[in-house]
This record gives structure tokens, C-alpha cells and sequence, in this order.
């Protein structure tokens, strides 16, 4: 990109703003009268799009913010759409600036809008997950145990040893990871909702994540197996002990239904049709280069990268949308010598960014003066997403 050519910022009367509209100070503190707006202007693109956006990349580069703008633009546009966050340090909340649940509800008077923060605790005391917090088999362990041991007997039945390090060689890696995935492929594969726009957490969690579909359909593989060979020893030992197996049946269906949501995830996941994977990164060298690791990493994954996201570049939103109207705060780049030092280190960046994920769609959003929390400025945000 080249050098900017920065307007003064002039302090005009505010009229008359519609429902979208945003109060900003464009320059020095003024009197409530003489405050500017920002219109953001609905958009005319199709509601066509993937089904499934998830955000990633290190923290601290605006994910939530990015997952929060573009699930509120596409529920907009009259799309059933779910935010939900995986990230255990959840920010939705504070982005939207309402309570959100671990389970999905309506946040929206306006627009048909979802949200979620999934809490592995709260999944587990619901009784939601077959994994329990020690990365055992939760509710199905009665059924495992067969003759006479509940859940928490379950080391007995093994000769001492837990469930899974009898079956397995071990205990499931990540119970609050393995917690977390569970419950997202129930969202994704939620017939309420046409789009669900995903939050992940850092890096490193939100690869370990990824890997969970091919551990868990592993496991579930060798627990189907397991439980139908156990339930052939039942049938033999039914008369001598008198007792009915009668979870037997249930308790392979629910694996069996598991097991298939995950290969449906898996497929989905790598279907650049129905999913697009976005990563976020700041115009700085060490997030260019983290950058370029998630997407070698996703790449393992045959997972597809489909969109950048250059987050907090100091140009002015006038240069990335024009959905956007009116005056806003930018940084003086004829006069600040601070503001020149950052804008050369980000162009520096963003040069090598568009290098690196050439032929990849690269989106940029300035760097705002004003946070970005609640509806109005995640508008804002939106219109530089679309």
C-alpha cells in the first residue's frame, strides 16, 4: 500500500440520526451539540454465504470482536445466525454488552442473533458431554461398568485403573477441550440456525480443538466396540444375574450419533463452500509471522483459510468501506511523528502479509479511537468485513 492522503477532521452539527447511527468526538472535547455521526448504511450484498465462520489467531487481535460484527451483520441481513465462543477467557459478553449464557439465546429484539459461551463446568454439571472432568465417560460409565458399578465405581470394575487407561492407555487429553468440541458439534449441527460464527481461542487451544474431532472419532470407534462386546457378555451372564441391560441400546446410539456429527463436522470443515476459516492478525511482523504458522498448522488439517482479517491499520475507515458516513477520528499522519513511525511499521507488514496470503481475500479494519462495544460499533466493524 502506499502513503495516505489524510483530510483534516472538521466538527459539524448532528441532525437527525436513524437507529444505527453513532455519537463520536471527531477531534477535541466539545459540547454535546456539536457532536458528528456515523451512519452505517445496511447492506445490499445476498445473505449467500458459508455456514460455518470461524475466527482465529493469536490473542489479543481482535477475534471476538470480529466474530461478534460479522454474526450481528449477517443476523441483519435476516439470517438465523449463532456466535458462540470456545475461548475460555470469554469477551462476548463484554462486546455485546449483555449477559450471555453458556447456552444459546436470543440477543437480538431486532434480528434473529444467538450467542453462546461455552462453559465445560456447566456442560458437565448439566450432564451434556459423555466425558466427565477427569476426562472419563461421564454418564455412560454406569452403562460401561454393566454389572452393578455406577459412574464412580468405575475404577473397580478395571482392576483399579480408570476407564480410559484400561480402554485407551490413558486419560483423555483435554477433558475441558474435549468438553468444548463436544458441545460445539451439537451447535454446528443445530437445525435452528442457518450460520454459526465461531470464536476460538488463542492459537494453540484452538489447534488442539481442531485435532479433538480426530481423537474423539478414534475413542468412539473403540468405545462402540468396546460397548457392543460388553453387551454381548451381558446377554450371556442376564439370566445368572437377573438383571436387564437396558441402557445398552441407548448408550450406542449416543456414541453412534456422536461419532457421526463428527465426521460431518470434519467434512464441513474442509469444505471451502460451507466454511470459511478467517484468520485475524494486527499489521505487526510477529503477528504476520504467527499468522503464517496457524495457516501452515490449519493446513494439516485440510483446513482451508478463505479470509485475513488485518486488524487496527491506521488509515482512515473512509480508504476500507463506504458503507460508513460522516466524520471520524483518525490518526494525524502529516504532523505526528508517532503516528508516522506505525504507519511505516504497518506498511512494512502489511506488505508482507499480502505476500504471504496471496490469492487469499485480505480484509482490513482501522484502528477505531473508540472501543468497539455494542451493536453500533460492531456495525461499524461489519461494513469493513463485507
Amino acid at each position: 500500500m502506499s502513503g495516505l492522503d489524510v483530510e483534516p477532521v472538521d466538527e459539524t452539527d448532528a441532525d437527525e440520526a436513524d437507529d444505527h447511527s453513532i455519537e463520536v468526538t471527531p477531534t477535541e472535547a466539545i459540547d454535546d451539540e456539536e457532536r458528528a455521526t456515523i451512519d452505517v448504511e445496511p447492506s445490499d450484498e445476498p445473505v449467500d454465504g458459508p455456514d460455518y465462520v470461524l475466527y482465529g489467531g493469536k490473542g489479543g487481535v481482535g477475534k471476538t470482536t470480529m466474530a461478534a460484527a460479522t454474526a450481528l451483520d449477517s443476523a441483519r441481513r435476516g439470517v438465523r445466525t449463532l456466535v458462540v465462543s470456545t475461548d475460555p477467557a470469554h469477551s462476548l459478553s463484554d462486546t455485546f454488552e449483555r449477559e450471555i449464557g453458556p447456552r444459546p439465546e436470543r440477543i437480538d429484539e431486532d434480528a434473529p442473533l444467538f450467542a453462546a459461551e461455552i462453559d465445560p463446568d456447566a456442560a458437565l454439571e448439566e450432564g451434556q458431554t459423555v466425558f466427565d472432568a477427569e476426562g472419563g465417560l461421564g454418564g455412560l460409565g454406569g452403562g460401561l461398568g454393566g454389572l452393578g458399578a455406577e459412574a464412580g465405581d468405575l475404577g473397580d470394575a478395571f482392576g483399579g485403573e480408570s476407564p480410559m487407561e484400561a480402554m485407551f492407555g490413558g486419560a483423555m487429553p483435554g477433558a475441558d477441550e474435549a468438553v468444548a468440541m463436544q458441545t460445539l458439534l451439537e451447535y454446528l449441527d443445530d437445525d435452528r440456525f442457518e450460520r454459526v460464527v465461531v470464536d476460538t481461542a488463542p492459537t494453540g487451544h484452538t489447534l488442539r480443538l481442531l485435532q479433538l474431532p480426530e481423537i474423539m472419532d478414534t475413542m468412539m470407534g473403540r468405545l462402540i466396540t468396546f460397548r457392543q462386546r460388553l453387551s454381548g457378555m451381558m446377554e450371556s451372564f442376564k439370566g445368572m444375574f437377573g438383571g436387564e441391560d437396558a441402557d445398552a441400546g441407548a448408550d450406542l446410539e449416543n456414541l453412534e450419533e456422536l461419532r457421526e456429527r463428527i465426521e460431518r463436522l470434519r467434512a464441513a470443515l474442509r469444505d471451502p463452500e460451507r466454511t470459511d476459516f478467517r484468520i485475524v492478525m494486527v499489521p505487526e511482523e510477529m503477528s504476520v509471522l504467527e499468522s503464517k504458522r496457524l495457516r501452515a498448522q490449519l493446513q494439516e488439517f485440510e483446513i482451508p483459510v478463505g479470509t485475513v482479517v488485518v486488524n487496527r491499520v491506521m488509515e482512515p475507515l473512509a480508504d476500507v468501506t463506504d458503507d460508513v458516513e460522516g466524520e471520524f477520528l483518525q490518526p494525524d499522519l502529516d504532523s505526528c511523528a508517532f503516528c508516522q513511525r506505525r504507519w511505516d511499521v504497518q506498511q512494512t507488514a502489511l506488505a508482507e502479509a499480502h505476500e504471504l496470503f496471496r490469492g487469499t481475500d485480505v480484509r482490513r479494519v482501522p484502528l477505531l479511537a473508540d472501543e468497539v462495544r455494542g451493536e453500533e460499533m460492531l456495525g461499524v466493524v461489519a461494513a469493513c468485513l463485507r
